[in-house]
């Protein structure tokens, strides 16, 4: 199930709400664990996404000629 970020605008406390896609898409009421406001705003988060040929790429950019630093 996703999670979403949420930030309420009063108390500025960052928290979590997991919601299936249908519940999202029905419309979302977050309230706030710390203050119990409802005027809050979602944060938009960042995912990682990795394509089987970027870690194919990454995984073999390390040897004896790929330059100092790239190992660790």
């Amino acid at each position: 199930m996703p999670v979403y970020d949420f930030q309420c605008n009063r108390c500025q406390t960052v928290f979590e709400l997991r919601a299936s896609i249908k519940e999202k898409e029905a419309g979302l009421e977050p309230e706030c664990p710390n203050c119990e406001s409802q005027d809050v705003r979602q944060l938009l988060t960042a995912g990682l996404f990795l394509h089987a040929s970027d870690v194919a790429t990454s995984l073999s950019s390390c040897g004896p000629n790929a330059g100092p630093g790239c190992c660790g």
